[in-house]
């Protein structure tokens, strides 16, 4: 998952170091009480993490009966439920854990391909790192919500081992790997990502996050939307991976959820960021950020580049305002293949979503149905013939050009 706090607050809790033997009467004092402290932690952290998990467990429970009582006949049950493994048979899954399996590493801990013995199913297989950033309630938090959730542009939760000491989560395996691989990363042979595919990856992951927010009940708030959360399945689908960070929504005439400020810096909405007060709009936010991305090629923080051009949103809002500029957005690497008009609308949404104030971004069902709208327009290149970035900047008029984005 690889979070931290985005702004303030307090980092997760400090790991006590192993206690020693020492024949020191006073040392041997000091190690009892820090083992009581320690024990004191663990017990605090196990009641937090039980009263979290059961209130969420209440509204599931109310929920499950809500959906059992309205969903029609041909609907399949609102709940998928999560097998449990022993360690053992991840442990076979994987080869003990080969290090030729691994597929790479967050803050919840590493990540390994594996292949379940009794059904030749090849997953995806994550363990907590107990030294990791992320810990038992981000482990429940995911359990939960994804036994809750079922959508094609969510990652599948296939099941999950907590025996002993022991924290893994089973996913189905997405062999695209994530978009920030794609983006930033340095896979060898990797296939450019062309404007058709960037679009069809945004629209995807639009109706993931919108699925959370407006289809599940009750709603939640991804907290942590950002490329390398976003994995790609075959012929680039995109899905929405960790909910470690996910909280359920405001609900009844509540406008926010009070927490502690968590997610991925660059892509933390201001407002969140300042007040602690975590919104739907909070999520709008990093899909702006996200789609920045796949519409630059840039990175959400790039602390090689000029101080000026190091954050991505900051960047970008001086360009919003002027349309002779849009061109100087685009990520070289596409070479002038994009629709001129398609782009204007691009960053026209993603401007939207990086608002500094949350209630002037749009909901996601309206960024779903532009984003969807882009992804059907098909752009050839072959058809469209190449021109100079700044003379097709020029050449064209969108249907929101007439209405700059205020940013």
């Amino acid at each position: 998952m690889g979070c931290f706090p985005c702004a303030g607050g307090d980092s997760s809790a400090k790991k006590s170091p192993k206690n020693k033997r020492i024949d020191s009467n006073n040392h041997k004092n000091n190690d009892q009480l820090n083992i009581k402290a320690v024990d004191t932690v663990k017990v605090e952290q196990c009641n937090e993490v039980k009263k979290e998990t059961e209130q969420i467990a209440d509204q599931t429970s109310v929920s499950n009966r809500f959906d059992e009582k309205n969903k029609s006949p041909e609907e399949g049950s609102p709940v998928n439920k999560a097998r449990t493994f022993t360690y053992a048979q991840l442990v076979n899954a994987t080869d003990n854990f080969k290090a030729s399996y691994f597929l790479g590493e967050g803050g919840f801990g590493k990540v390994y391909k594996g292949k379940l013995e009794d059904s030749d199913q090849i997953v995806a297989i994550k363990q907590l790192d107990p030294n990791g950033l992320q810990g038992i309630r981000e482990f429940v938090v995911e359990v939960i919500t994804l036994s809750m959730a079922d959508h094609p542009n969510l990652v599948k939760l296939i099941g999950y081992c907590a025996e002993g000491e022991q924290r893994l989560l089973v996913y189905e395996y997405m062999p695209l790997g994530s978009l920030e691989d794609h983006l930033h990363g340095h896979r060898p042979h990797k296939k450019l990502l062309d404007w058709n595919t960037r679009m069809k990856i945004a629209a995807g992951a639009a109706r993931g996050l919108e699925y959370l927010h407006d289809k599940m009940n009750p709603p939640v708030i991804y907290r942590d939307l950002k490329g390398s959360n976003i994995l790609l399945g075959e012929d680039y689908h995109a899905k929405l991976s960790d909910f470690g960070l996910a909280k359920v929504g405001p609900l009844g005439d509540k406008t926010h959820v009070s927490t502690r400020v968590m997610g991925t810096y660059g892509y933390c909405a201001p407002d969140y960021a300042m007040t602690g007060q975590l919104t739907f709009k909070s999520d709008i936010y990093s899909f702006g950020v996200m789609l920045l991305e796949l519409i630059t090629g840039r990175k959400a923080i790039d602390n090689t580049k000029s101080r000026e051009e190091q954050n991505l949103v900051a960047w970008a809002r001086p360009l919003f305002k002027d349309r002779r500029k849009f061109w100087q957005m685009v990520d070289p690497v596409l070479e002038g293949e994009y629709p001129v008009r398609g782009l204007y609308q691009a960053l026209a949404i993603s401007a939207m979503c990086v608002q500094e104030q949350p209630n002037m971004r749009p909901l996601i069902a309206d960024v779903v149905t532009a984003l969807n709208y882009l992804a059907s327009q098909k752009y050839d290149p072959l058809v469209n013939p190449v021109q100079t970035s700044r003379r097709s900047s020029r050449g064209q008029r969108s249907s929101i050009d007439e209405k700059k984005p205020d940013v």
